[in-house]
């Protein structure tokens, strides 16, 4: 069950970037967010802990033209994102990570707010160089959820915080799969075109 709901959580957020990516090419990009932070989690009590600072661009394209198409008109921003990230794990040993996630974001407050909450969900894939106990392998998949905030002190550039959760697995491609769930501080700054 949980199998298919990653595939189809995958599956529902390339359908999203499909359409995002046919928008007009000077249009398609609204925004970028460059981010970076610390990521802690727990691992088997012999190993410690997960410790890691990750790098990410988010690279944003507008949903509302797709929205305004079937008659929705939201004033908040709803964004579909794709962020490509690299990670160093400095704990339990010195690793690294990358993969790519697809997000779909949602504003609380008016687009043209200077101050703009929002939350995010997203899915993806990850390769990591650790070997653990509770991943037999270092190909996985992840699912995230996020809250966080844009503050613009210009007219087209922010500063953003942000807290994430995480969940990494394998969906059961091999045991063990117990999965491995960390947590993201992350601050930097987003251009909006």
């Amino acid at each position: 069950m949980k199998k298919g709901l990653s595939i189809l959580f995958i599956l529902t957020f390339l359908l999203l970037a499909q359409s995002a990516l046919r928008a007009e090419p000077a249009k398609s990009v609204v925004a970028m967010d460059f981010l970076t932070g610390f990521g802690w989690g727990k691992l088997h009590a012999k190993e410690g802990g997960f410790r890691s600072v990750p790098l990410m661009v988010d690279f944003s394209f507008d949903l509302k033209p797709l929205l305004n198409k079937i008659n929705i008109k939201p004033k908040p921003l709803v964004q579909f994102q794709i962020e490509p990230f690299i990670a160093d794990i400095y704990s339990p040993k010195n690793n690294f990570e990358m993969g790519a996630t697809l997000w779909c974001k949602f504003g609380i407050l008016p687009e043209t707010s200077k101050f703009q909450p929002y939350g995010k969900l997203g899915a993806g894939v990850d390769y990591m160089t650790l070997h653990s106990r509770e991943q037999s392998t270092q190909f996985n998949f992840i699912e995230q959820g996020a809250i966080g905030a844009h503050y613009f002190f210009t007219k087209n550039t922010a500063l953003t915080i942000e807290g994430r959760i995480r969940h990494l697995s394998n969906c059961g491609i091999k045991e063990p799969n117990h999965g491995i769930n960390s947590y993201y501080a992350t601050t930097g700054i987003t251009y909006k075109y």
